[in-house]
């Protein structure tokens, strides 16, 4: 009964954070909060058991995980279905999924114990629009689609536009949530992006508050135009 107790309590408590820290404009905002704050209170308690996030801190995991997640929900919007790629511990899918209920969601996570949680946090959640499945992001993407794929921690922009070839190539958008000095690799990633005929923008930047960090969102998309097209001849 303690552990019950105290775990009624934190729920509390990552809800009164959440309230603050998190944007009037929200959609959903209520189910957000209430089903963040739950889905934080799960996260401490597995972190006892395994590591499943560097993040701990209360105020710190409530503007970190899922403020950081739900910022740029407007790029978001209008999609029938998101992947989360590596979602890890259900980052940003979960709360993007809380925000957007009509959106259909596929969490990927390749390490196992993780999918584990995340697919018992979906439960526990009652979230009907995720699935989660146990494997590689760019074997899942060979054989199924999505109108967007997202990423937090994920490799830079060279890699990841090989790592997410086939869902550019079946007309897939990928929005990848990066640091605020991502024009190094936008530069380094050029060559490969022109070879490959995909288009890289900076589509959204935000700073996050109590000086926790900037976030720039890159779009990664597929041009079937020839850069050549316009050239004289």
């Amino acid at each position: 009964m303690p552990r019950e107790r105290r775990g009624k309590g934190q729920v509390s408590s990552f809800l009164d954070t959440l309230q603050e820290v998190l944007p009037s404009g929200l959609p959903h905002r209520e189910r957000c909060v209430e089903g963040a704050a739950r889905h934080l209170t799960l996260i401490e308690e597995a972190n006892q058991q395994f590591n499943l996030t560097r993040i701990t801190g209360e105020r710190e995991a409530a503007i970190k995980h899922v403020l950081d997640s739900v910022m740029p929900w407007q790029l978001f919007a209008g999609a029938s279905h998101i992947v989360d790629a590596g979602t890890g511990a259900g980052f940003p899918g979960i709360p993007l999924a809380l925000v957007l209920p009509d959106t259909k969601f596929t969490l990927l996570e390749s390490t196992q114990k993780k999918a584990r949680f995340v697919e018992s946090a979906v439960g526990a959640l009652e979230l009907k629009n995720v699935k989660v499945a146990a494997v590689r992001a760019e074997d899942w993407l060979k054989t199924n689609k999505a109108d967007i794929v997202t990423a937090r921690a994920v490799a830079p922009l060279v890699k990841a536009m090989v790592l997410f070839a086939a869902a550019l190539k079946q007309g897939g958008r990928i929005l990848l949530y990066k640091g605020p000095d991502v024009e190094a690799e936008i530069t380094e990633a050029m060559p490969e992006a022109r070879k490959r005929q995909i288009k890289m923008r900076v589509v959204e930047r935000y700073d996050l508050p109590e000086d926790m960090g900037s976030r720039t969102i890159v779009e990664l998309k597929y041009s079937s135009v020839h850069p050549n097209r316009h050239s004289p001849h």
